[in-house]
């Protein structure tokens, strides 16, 4: 779909210019406004993020599953690992991107998958690069105001808290890990990941605490302006970035429609993508940056040819199983647990406790499928909710229950990001290949078979309930068949901008897209390999160690 633009007008001139709110991009743009005499733009296609279903944990429900004012709701294209279903992918379009409507589930990964960064040619990636800027940002409950933690950091902006009111069915969960030879564990972010433990989450105070809140606007209501009264920092809200402009090959302007009009804001010293895994490579592709054949196939002209921009993409693998539970203590569509909800947001209203502050996916565990292996492959994770496995029936139809995911930490199949159009306003065209590997379904059987291991000990078997499709899994061949038919990704993609130093490497170890100047990278899609474990707090890891990448660079 073609959308003509007149000759845009000059709107503005910053030292840097940060294209995407998102995690990354509020902890970038927020870090370079704090040197003195520096001018920031933040650019964010969406809306503020002062909305109740924002700020609400449980709002998560209504921001997450479907397209809407806050979630860009992509679907891919159809995929032959999943009997040809297209998989549902939502990013955030809203101050906070992305942390504004996830599960809140603040965990880093295992150490290892830094240090093999590192090893691959990612100079200052590895684990004990990267662990004084998780710490900067992390304003953690075990250490808050202190700074004498080894692990986690007390004074950053991203408050990190344990859940106010945890579901009894989520301790249980834990329980039957642990019956099943899973250890305890109380900290997934601490000496080791493996075991299983309830997860901390970016709250405060019962209260979804976003990178908008962290780094903007700091959880005002009332700042409007969204810089937490910087003057250098402007917040551009409803502005969409069209493509990047350069003289010679130095990125200097980016070209934006804002409040119906095209307009050029010129940048004296950077401008920063922080678009995202999929509208990342979609500006760079959009402004001529990538595979030349596919540039020209879609009347673009290549500025460079760089063949790795959107290939390389990378999500966990992860399926479903469901139990229908009669209890209101676990959330459901019907009049009981209507009328008990009613009362929980009453509770959460006078004391900020209850299930109103659930993340839903409260619990989980990492695991390995071998004793052999270094470290856990696959992730269990807990919810006190139905969810996933289409054309289940209604809500109405289904419900109270709990799931329990299984996920492949470390898939080995790898999909594409490529244009629809030339246009930022049309959708990207997304390509996950889910499973085209066939190693990932081979690992995802391993981790349904523990997972069901999990669900049938007492401590879980003893409350009862209807483990749904379970018909389908009496040996191998059947688990696989219930795989492709309910598995999809669990909306950790990454990988699309990677960095390294090899041929179809994106951006170098110090985000600099390869090929030009004055242009960077910062966001997930700079990983060059999936961690094992949510993405979000390394997102925000990323913009933190960007900031020192290019204030030395200054």
């Amino acid at each position: 779909m073609s959308h003509p633009d007149p000759s845009p007008a000059i709107a503005g001139e910053y030292d840097y210019i940060v294209v995407g709110a998102g995690s990354a991009g509020c902890a970038v743009a927020a870090r370079l406004a704090e040197t003195s005499g520096v001018t920031v733009a933040l650019l964010e296609t969406g809306s503020a993020d002062h909305h109740y279903s924002i700020w609400t944990p449980i709002g998560l429900a209504k921001t997450v599953v479907r397209p809407g004012p806050y979630n860009y709701g992509y679907y891919t294209e159809p995929q032959p690992g999943l009997n040809d279903r297209t998989s549902y992918q939502p990013r955030g379009r809203v101050l906070g991107g992305s942390s504004s409507i996830n599960g809140m589930v603040y965990i880093r990964g295992d150490r290892s998958d830094y240090d093999d960064w590192a090893r691959a040619g990612c100079t200052g990636w590895g684990f004990e690069d990267v662990l004084p800027y998780f710490r900067r940002s992390e304003n953690n409950d075990r250490c808050r105001g202190r700074d004498d933690n080894p692990l986690h950091g007390g004074n950053g902006p991203l408050y990190v808290s344990e859940l106010r009111s945890p579901n009894r069915f989520s301790k249980a969960f834990i329980e039957a890990a642990v019956q099943a030879g899973i250890p305890r564990n109380n900290d997934f972010n601490g000496p080791k990941q493996e075991g299983a433990g309830l997860y901390q989450v970016t709250q405060y105070n019962g209260e979804r605490w976003n990178a908008a809140r962290a780094y903007l606007h700091r959880g005002d209501a009332k700042d409007r302006t969204f810089n937490g009264g910087r003057k250098n920092l402007d917040v551009l809200i409803e502005t969409q970035a069209l493509r990047i402009l350069f003289e010679d090959k130095r990125a200097v302007a980016v070209t934006v429609v804002r409040n119906g009009n095209v307009q050029v804001l010129r940048a004296r010293r950077e401008v920063i993508i922080s678009g995202g895994v999929f509208n990342s490579p979609q500006l760079l592709l959009a402004s001529g940056i990538g595979p030349a054949t596919q540039l020209r196939a879609m009347g673009v002209p290549v500025l460079h040819d760089l063949p790795g921009v959107g290939e390389n993409l990378q999500d966990h693998l992860d399926v479903v199983i469901n139990t229908q539970l009669p209890t209101t203590e676990l959330f459901g569509a019907s009049l009981r647990g209507a009328l008990k909800l009613a009362g929980e947001v009453l509770r959460y209203r006078r004391h900020r406790t209850g299930m109103v502050t659930s993340n839903f996916c409260e619990a989980g565990a990492f695991a390995k499928t071998r004793p052999e292996l270094e470290r856990p492959d696959i992730n269990l994770v807990f919810v006190t909710a139905l969810i996933g496995n289409r054309n289940m029936g209604s809500r109405r139809e289904l419900g109270h229950g709990y799931s329990a995911h299984a996920c492949v930490l470390r898939p080995h199949s790898r999909g594409r990001v490529k244009l629809r159009s030339p246009d930022m306003r049309d959708t990207p065209l997304i390509d996950t290949r889910l499973m085209s590997d066939p190693r990932d379904l081979d690992s995802l059987v391993e981790g349904i078979k523990l997972l069901r291991r999990v669900l049938t000990q007492p401590s879980l078997a003893n409350f009862g309930g209807h483990q749904m499709l379970s018909e389908y899994m009496a040996d191998d061949d059947g688990i696989r068949a219930f795989a492709r038919s309910h598995a999809d990704c669990l909306y950790h993609p990454v990988g699309t901008c990677k960095m390294g130093v090899d041929d179809m490497a994106v951006v170098d170890p110090s985000l600099r897209v390869r090929g030009t100047e004055g242009l960077r990278i910062v966001d997930c899609s700079i990983m060059p390999t999936l961690i094992g474990g949510n993405t979000n707090a390394p997102a925000m890891m990323i913009g933190e160690k960007a900031a020192d990448l290019i204030r030395s660079a200054a």
